[in-house]
């Protein structure tokens, strides 16, 4: 990251805290993941990386979601993401419509009290792709 730094180039760096970030959830250490997502999607918002900025909603929304427990959040960034994915006219922009609709089924059933990192899991393998 520091070489990214130093060579100026912002977009590999904000790649590299997704990374860091995919790590630390998948050890599960969500506050450490979703500081290292917000910071990348502040840099990516910087920088205007619109396909970056799209995969770090997704993710930085599940990782509150399992945080707070609100799938509000999720579905608010999913659907952020689907927007900037349909304006880019990115293929991966069938992916997101698809966790979209297993998130809104999964928040519709009055059997789940809390969103779990295991689903979320299932959906960041989908999105490895991105």
């Amino acid at each position: 990251m520091q070489l990214d730094e130093r060579t100026g180039n912002l977009q590999g760096k904000a790649a590299t805290l997704q990374c860091l970030g995919s790590i630390k959830a998948n050890t599960g250490d969500i506050p450490a993941a979703i500081t290292l997502y917000e910071q990348s999607l502040e840099l990516t918002e910087d920088i205007g990386y619109l396909e970056g900025k799209a995969m770090n909603l997704v993710m930085l929304g599940q990782l509150l979601t399992v945080v707070q427990g609100d799938f509000a959040i999720v579905l608010d960034y999913l659907q952020q993401s689907l927007d900037i994915l349909q304006h880019l006219q990115s293929p991966e922009a069938e992916k997101v419509k698809k966790i979209i609709a297993d998130v809104q089924k999964l928040a519709g059933d009055r059997n789940k009290s809390k969103p779990r990192l295991g689903f979320f899991q299932n959906l960041w393998q989908s999105l490895r792709g991105m």
